[in-house]
């Protein structure tokens, strides 16, 4: 494995670690070359499918896509980026769980909310603004309603 930093080829694995749900391998790494130290993650490659968009295009599946989405939404939020990974993740496996060969991006959409309204309620607002063309204040109320409900209701099962 290259160095990202200075493309040096040898950079042996100090730690190697499991992922939390076992479909991935986490290995920290060190340049001998610059002494700089990263994490490579290795896990199985499968295909996803095929995106369908509103105007009946299709385009391939692109985590750098889903991934610039979140991180617009989580923008200035107290978001780890290994929670951002897990939720990218949890997306790509329900999308490969589905077994489906093309998903409408819709449903993409609808992931993603779900995934935002677990990490972080603000950036699911942010989300669904745009997501769901929230054309006045109205909605914007209604969606913030919709998660002190939430969390109220799981407040009371806590209790």
């Amino acid at each position: 494995m290259k160095c990202p930093f200075c493309n040096h080829e040898e950079t042996p694995v100090l730690d190697t670690r499991l992922s939390e749900d076992g479909s991935s391998i986490r290995r920290r790494r060190r340049c001998e070359n610059c002494d700089k130290r990263f994490t490579t993650y290795e896990r199985i490659e499968l295909t996803l499918p095929v995106i369908v968009k509103k105007n009946g295009s299709r385009t391939e599946f692109d985590a750098a896509k889903l991934r610039g989405s979140l991180m617009l939404a989580l923008r200035k939020r107290p978001v780890s980026a290994e929670a951002i990974d897990v939720a990218i993740q949890s997306i790509q496996e329900k999308l490969l769980q589905s077994g489906a060969r093309e998903v409408m991006s819709g449903q993409i959409g609808e992931l993603v909310m779900r995934e935002l309204k677990r990490l972080d309620k603000i950036a699911y607002i942010r989300f669904a603004s745009v997501y769901k063309s929230f054309e006045d204040v109205t909605e914007f109320q209604d969606a913030i309603a919709e998660v002190g409900q939430e969390r109220k209701a799981s407040k009371k099962r806590e209790s």
